[in-house]
């Protein structure tokens, strides 16, 4: 049976609590990444409330949550396996990234609280340097994604259809003409209005969670599209990194 994460000796500097927060995002952006298929399998939905930890020494760990009450630091968000089997592998790994962004920021936080105002502000804009573990994995993603293609031989992210029925790609700098056949996005839905695929309508695909949609629901036009490396629609835009907005008292979390 799995046992809590050991907590180390807290750290009490700006280097120290910066050190800590870089040595535990390493270890939660590997178990998203380069060790998914292990964590993914140490999350069995059979199991007790789970939890992933980042480590102080760069490694992770899926274990019970802290058997003290109250615990030495915040815990992580409690029951991530049971989720695991009722959603899609991608989007479960996208909700513990966020709920692995909002730890980090409490465990700094919980022992930044000790730091003036002038300190906590400087380790939160040192924080604040880094992506977070949700971006991470994501842009991870996309480059592995950036070099394949499906079995059509055609690029699958950003592909974006002009009012004339030919397909431009936002990601290579001189755009390529080229014929897709109706039949590929026969059954593909707009993901704002649910209407089906119209060849004479312009439609662009998200890069983040692969839908599809109407430039007009989207209020994006080819134009515009031409200009844009990586569409995210409104509803990816909303999960984008958190933002810490301080004060010399406090801190406050407000996504972007």
């Amino acid at each position: 049976m799995e046992t809590a994460a050991p907590v180390s000796s807290a750290p009490r500097t700006v280097g120290e609590i910066y050190r800590d927060y870089t040595a535990r995002r390493a270890g939660l952006v590997r178990a998203l990444t380069s060790d998914v298929d292990e964590f993914y399998g140490l999350c069995d939905p059979e199991k007790e409330n789970l939890c992933l930890y980042g480590l102080p020494n760069g490694g992770w760990q899926v274990a019970l949550p802290a058997e003290e009450v109250p615990p030495e630091m915040p815990e992580p968000a409690l029951g991530i396996n049971f989720a695991r089997d009722g959603m899609k592998r991608r989007d479960w790994l996208s909700l513990v990234a966020v709920h692995s962004d909002a730890w980090l920021v409490s465990v700094a936080y919980f022992y930044a609280a000790r730091l003036n105002g002038n300190d906590r502000k400087r380790l939160f804009n040192m924080i604040n340097d880094h992506p977070s573990v949700y971006e991470t994995m994501v842009d991870r993603k996309q480059r592995e994604n950036k070099s394949g293609v499906d079995n059509r031989g055609k690029s699958r992210h950003s592909i974006k259809r002009s009012n004339d029925g030919k397909i431009k790609n936002s990601r290579s700098a001189a755009a390529e003409d080229g014929y897709e056949d109706d039949e590929e996005h026969s059954e593909t839905l707009c993901g704002t209005c649910s209407g089906l695929y119209n060849s004479n309508e312009f439609w662009i695909g998200c890069d983040i969670c692969e839908r599809w949609f109407h430039g007009k629901c989207v209020r994006i036009t080819p134009v515009k599209a031409d200009q844009i490396k990586q569409y995210k629609c409104p509803d990816c835009s909303k999960k984008s990194r958190i933002t810490l907005y301080l004060d010399v008292n406090n801190i406050n979390l407000k996504p972007v």
